[in-house]
């Protein structure tokens, strides 16, 4: 039997199930490493007991049923994906779902959090949102600051800190890669707007040339907050790869008066925080320490909401303000107590981002199943009466699928070549080519027919190292296919898949079979949600 025979017939199976699931829910169609004291787990615990509460009221309130608790199958490949960015080994998920024991999931996140993972996961979130690409830093080599921000979430070091190393950062990329922020963000009105939107959550680009159309903000008000940004130096990161030199970053003692590097739009006034004070300045000394400690700030009334806000919608798809970037007035909070409350623990924990994603995690709320439930099925996705489904992003799915098919460990990329930047490995290509535009609501399907055939094409994910170390010892049909369903679902498969399979397994061949059924649980819808 061919292929597409096998996933036409199985389509009364997985595919059909999984299909009637996501048309049932709407707008699916991106320190140390520790343990924590015990002081913090309590802290945790107490965080996720109010997240339920705020949820449950408003779920109260709304006349509106919650689904039960997924399944350990859904929670491990949850849990998994959005705290280390790739589903768990086929021998993880086995020891998992065979525990008996009663804390296991709360060990789990604990584990994960704990792992190198997680802070290749947050580096990929925090260096597509911190590094502008454009056409004037092409050339620029993202390697160092991936690695910084790498090495710092995996720390765990707090982050105000890790926010004012960034904001304040001098030297030269070889030798401090956190002025690569800087560097993708060369000019004034450029570090303003990332500021502004990814550090605080305020979307004050549209205030640069003329008030906001849509909120209170002024321009005078933009420009204040850009004078802080007046001093820098930054190098141009082409013309530095060119001269074979590495780009860097000063604040030098004089505001940069040369309107020829500065937007027509630009306006000279006294540098003033945003909705706040102005502070006093001596102009021969940096502005920058300035605006960064008022940026990380506990009193700061925007910086732990916003990282609270963006927590949030990396665990549940959307933000509690959504867009998670576009807090004002006029777009209100689904749940306003909870947010406060969120942003209140991440300050009484000093800015601990491991704490706060435990606190989320831990949470009946994120630990509800996805399928709906008579009387849920059609209501407001920021009720969180169920879990949303997520579509992978292309960091996640690349990464997952690397691990399942067995692929060699990928290089991120090839070295610069002599006035040019580097070359982009295998993953940045996947990348390149999945990811979602600006904006895109991650639970939104967008994948269309060339994402598919890539996947089905590839060379590389269609090798058949797992398939060869599964099928060497000539295992049982049923032993064979429930591994295949490990590695990939993180789940066991239905008696009716396994008696599905089996009956094409021994028609095809144990090794021809397996790589069969491997190909078409890559290519299932299953594969490439977050459900």
């Amino acid at each position: 039997m061919n292929r597409s025979k096998l996933i036409i017939r199985w389509g009364q199976g997985l595919v059909a199930a999984l299909t009637a699931t996501l048309l049932a829910l709407p707008a699916l169609s991106a320190a140390e490493n520790k343990a924590p004291a015990p002081n913090e787990s309590k802290n945790a615990k107490a965080l996720a007991a109010k997240i339920d509460q705020r949820i449950e009221a408003r779920l109260r309130e709304e006349k509106v049923p919650a689904s039960p608790a997924a399944s350990d199958a859904e929670f491990l490949r949850r849990v998994s994906l959005d705290i280390t960015g790739v589903i768990p080994t086929a021998e993880r998920a086995k020891a998992f779902l065979d525990s008996g024991d009663p804390d296991k999931r709360a060990k789990l996140i604990d584990e994960l959090l704990a792992s190198p993972e997680y802070g290749k996961r947050m580096a990929d979130v925090w260096q597509d949102l911190l590094l502008t690409r454009t056409s004037d830093n092409r050339r620029m080599n993202p390697a160092p600051f991936y690695a910084w921000l790498k090495e710092n979430f995996n720390a765990n070091k707090p982050w105000d800190r890790m926010t004012r190393e960034l904001l304040t950062a001098s030297g030269t990329q070889d030798k401090n890669a956190a002025v690569t922020y800087f560097v993708a963000n060369e000019s004034v009105d450029k570090i303003t707007d990332n500021v502004t939107k990814n550090l605080l959550g305020v979307q004050l680009q549209c205030a640069q040339c003329h008030n906001h159309p849509f909120t209170a903000w002024k321009q005078t008000e933009y420009w204040a907050m850009a004078a802080f940004f007046m001093k820098v130096r930054a190098d141009n990161a082409n013309r530095a790869v060119r001269q074979g030199s590495s780009p860097g970053v000063s604040e030098g003692p004089q505001i940069n008066r040369n309107r020829r590097a500065l937007p027509e739009s630009a306006k000279m006034v006294p540098a003033k925080f945003l909705g706040g004070e102005q502070p006093k300045l001596i102009e021969r000394e940096a502005y920058r320490p300035i605006v960064a400690d008022w940026i990380t700030s506990p009193k700061n009334p925007y910086f732990a909401r916003a990282m609270a806000n963006r927590v949030w919608a990396m665990m549940f798809g959307r933000g509690i303000v959504n867009p998670v970037d576009d807090m004002h007035e006029g777009n209100e909070p689904s749940h306003p107590e909870l947010l406060k409350d969120l942003a209140d623990g991440f300050i009484a924990s000093g800015f601990d981002v491991k704490e706060l994603i435990r606190a989320v995690a831990l949470g009946k709320t994120y630990q509800r199943s996805s399928k709906p439930v008579e009387g849920n099925a059609d209501t407001d996705r920021a009720l969180l009466a169920r879990m949303p489904i997520k579509v992978l992003p292309a960091e996640m799915l690349f990464d997952s699928l690397v691990q399942v098919s067995g692929s060699a460990p990928v290089r991120e990329g090839r070295p610069a070549r002599q006035g040019r930047g580097p070359a982009a490995g295998p993953r940045q290509q996947f990348v390149n080519f999945f990811r979602a535009d600006e904006g895109a609501d991650p639970t939104e399907y967008n994948h269309g027919i060339p994402q598919a055939l890539r996947v089905m094409n590839s060379a590389q994910f269609n090798r058949t190292t797992l398939v060869d170390q599964l099928t060497r010892n000539g295992p049982k049909p049923e032993e064979a296919i429930e591994r295949l369903f490990l590695s990939v679902l993180s789940r066991r498969p239905t008696s009716a898949e396994t008696t599905r399979f089996t009956a094409h397994l021994t028609k095809a061949g144990l090794r021809s079979g397996c790589n069969d059924v491997l190909w078409v649980l890559l290519n299932s819808s299953e594969c490439v949600v977050n459900r």
